[in-house]
């Protein structure tokens, strides 16, 4: 069958506590995930620490979109297709940098202001000034048009048209307040540089992942529970590390994740740990508490950082970690290939032991040469293989499932609920085909 031109085979694919392998190994619905889910929703394209000065550069991807986050002059942030507008060259090539005073196509030498628009070309009289004013070319690199810088979290939203940035979040958008406020300054860096882990399968089995509290006591017993187990054996008295404290609650029985719960937003956003989280029992790190009550007062700072809210799942693919202030990026490559990206933020003003502790979890949870992050990719990897048969062509979500629920918003729910992953996948079908049924309207001028 083929899923292009045809949204209502798309929508076919997701039932009411089903969803089709398609999802995961079509590489035409990979393709049409990234034309159209990609380009409907609000997407993260980075911090902006990572920009701090004028002409400063990070280069991503939005769906397969090469885009570059770049600080202008007056100290916006914008963003651009990075894309030479003369052959189509990527101007910008490295991770992250300084441009200048300008960006320079490596190809031809095309120059180009920080906002993208032309600024000069060699041998400009070879051209015609009418005619290449009327050409493509004269007006630069493309901005992206619908750019919001979110407390310094920025987000794009390709189309032209499509839901509001305040709309698609909603209430999510508490998630990244609390990380922030998190910060005696209200204010946070990305520090530590990036873990990238490379993933044999597809991007959306990592977001399901992120609200399946069925899993770790099962796929992480054989790193965490062996590291507890360890641990026990140490001779009385010797003080408990870090690492055991970020180890031990993977292996908590079902109960304790039940009783964490999960909220269920609007969109396909979502988190577990509504009440409690493996991110609670954390050591406290002394003089801490005291800058946060002198900045924000000590009923607020309770607040704040009683709020321990375990994986909150940002639709279409990020992940935030408030209490240990990380963030994960599912970057799609093939139906059958997923990049990860986990990101570390310094609260601004707090002690360095919290630095410490973020750093310390991103790499023994998510580096390439983690403990507890290859379980999880173990079973990505073999459901990937898994999904290839023809025995069954359904991937069941129905677990605590409610008539009704489809209509219910910002809803608390049992921690084990797949209510979240259902939720996920009903924005999934929604935001894939809103563009396929509505085209987006075209530049009249290169219409």
């Amino acid at each position: 069958m083929s899923y292009r031109d045809n949204p209502q085979a798309i929508a076919d694919l997701v039932r009411a506590t089903e969803v089709h392998r398609d999802l995961f190994i079509n590489e035409e619905v990979f393709q049409l995930e990234m034309e159209h889910l990609f380009a409907n929703t609000w997407v993260y394209v980075g911090h902006a620490s990572q920009v701090p000065n004028t002409g400063d550069f990070f280069t991503t991807t939005v769906g397969d979109q090469p885009v570059l986050m770049i600080r202008q002059a007056d100290g916006e942030v914008k963003v651009l297709h990075n894309r030479c507008p003369h052959k189509g060259v990527m101007v910008v090539h490295g991770a992250s940098g300084n441009a200048g005073r300008f960006l320079r196509c490596p190809y031809h030498a095309w120059n180009f202001k920080l906002d993208g628009s032309l600024l000069a070309l060699p041998l400009k009289r070879g051209y015609d000034p009418e005619r290449f004013a009327a050409d493509e070319a004269s007006h630069g690199m493309a901005p992206v048009e619908n750019v919001k810088n979110y407390r310094d979290f920025v987000f794009v939203r390709l189309n032209p048209q499509g839901v509001s940035f305040e709309e698609f979040f909603g209430e999510s958008l508490s998630t990244l307040d609390n990380m922030v406020d998190r910060s005696p300054e209200g204010k946070l860096e990305v520090t530590g540089g990036v873990l990238r882990y490379m993933h044999n399968c597809n991007w959306k089995m990592l977001v399901d992942n992120q609200s399946d509290t069925c899993h770790p006591m099962i796929a992480h017993e054989s790193s965490a529970g062996t590291a507890v187990k360890v641990w026990e054996e140490a001779p009385p008295g010797t003080p408990k590390p870090m690492a055991v404290e970020q180890f031990a609650p993977f292996i908590s029985a079902y109960e304790f994740f039940e009783g964490m719960g999960i909220r269920v937003w609007e969109n396909g956003h979502g988190h577990t740990g509504v009440s409690n989280s493996i991110h609670a029992a954390y050591s406290d790190v002394p003089g801490y508490w005291e800058q946060m009550v002198q900045a924000y007062g000590e009923e607020r700072a309770k607040e704040i950082l009683g709020d321990v809210r375990h994986n909150t799942t940002y639709f279409p693919h990020i992940m935030v970690k408030g209490p240990i202030q990380t963030l994960r990026i599912f970057k799609p490559l093939a139906a059958n290939k997923t990049l990860v990206e986990s990101w570390t933020f310094r609260l601004v003003g707090a002690p360095d032991r919290l630095l410490e502790r973020t750093l310390m979890y991103n790499r023994l949870i998510n580096a390439p040469t983690s403990v507890v992050g290859h379980d999880d990719c173990e079973m990505y990897e073999r459901a990937q293989q898994g999904l290839m048969s023809r025995g069954r062509e359904w991937v069941n979500v129905a677990r605590l499932y409610e008539p009704g629920e489809e209509e219910r918003k910002n809803e608390i729910t049992n921690g084990t609920n797949e209510w979240q992953m259902r939720n996920q996948y009903r924005a999934w079908s929604r935001y894939l085909t809103a563009s396929m049924t509505t085209p987006q309207k075209q530049d009249k001028e290169f219409a």
